[in-house]
């Protein structure tokens, strides 16, 4: 029997697109102009890279009103030196013009504004290869909850059983896991083996593999066709 080719997630920063430096520059600009005497230690800002701005400043900030004051900082900065900052992994462009022209139903998750996310889509000459957009403005809930992902799926007709996440950090193989879609832990960019620490792991049979390119080769890992009894099963390319 022949089955649809599978529904493919991508996260943006870290996974399609190479943006550390600018998420790190937009952080240390930040903290300089409201909290010049307490800048946190970058593997913590990393850590929480994947959920919300809101939430990661929350976690270092005492109040709300300059939670939001430093959001606006932060985006400004962001904004203006997003083009020059922001680059796609080599073989990224091409990966995705394969996939797609297999069939593949593609979309973007993440916890990035949704005008961010499509500018950065654009910017790298990656929006032809993106069915839908799912940002941080789509849902009420997000990374690491399952509904981005299950939105996703929503929109492209496809159930968990039938797609696949890639994203490299640990909020994305929660929510990932908890949408029951098979989740792939992509570490070629910027999150340490140490924000793995506590969260899901890869099953005995994989193990986390490392690369710097993305391959025009790459061939998704085949999700199971019928209802996983381990949903915390993490396939690893």
């Amino acid at each position: 029997m022949l089955h649809r080719p599978l529904a493919l997630l991508f996260d943006l920063d870290g996974t399609l697109a190479d943006s550390i430096a600018l998420l790190l520059a937009s952080f240390h600009h930040t903290f300089a102009a409201h909290r010049p005497d307490f800048t946190p230690p970058d593997q913590e800002w990393i850590a929480g890279i994947g959920t919300p701005l809101i939430t990661q400043m929350r976690q270092f900030v005492p109040t709300e009103d300059e939670a939001q004051q430093m959001i606006l900082t932060y985006r400004e900065f962001q904004r203006t030196h997003h083009d020059d900052m922001l680059r796609e992994f080599e073989g990224v462009g091409e990966t995705l013009a394969l996939l797609k022209a297999r069939g593949h139903p593609t979309g973007l998750v993440t916890s990035k504004s949704n005008d961010l996310a499509h500018r950065a889509l654009t910017w790298l000459h990656l929006t032809e290869h993106i069915d839908v957009v799912v940002g941080m403005d789509s849902t009420e809930r997000h990374k690491p909850d399952p509904e981005p992902v299950l939105h996703a799926l929503g929109v492209l007709g496809a159930t968990p059983s039938e797609a696949l996440f890639l994203g490299d950090s640990p909020h994305d193989i929660e929510a990932g896991n908890a949408a029951g879609v098979t989740s792939v832990a992509a570490l070629w960019a910027h999150s340490p083996v140490r924000c793995w620490k506590g969260r899901p792991r890869p099953t005995s049979s994989s193990t986390f593999v490392s690369s710097r390119r993305w391959s025009a080769g790459w061939t998704p890992p085949e999700a199971p066709r019928h209802h996983r009894s381990n949903p915390s099963a993490v396939r690893v390319i």
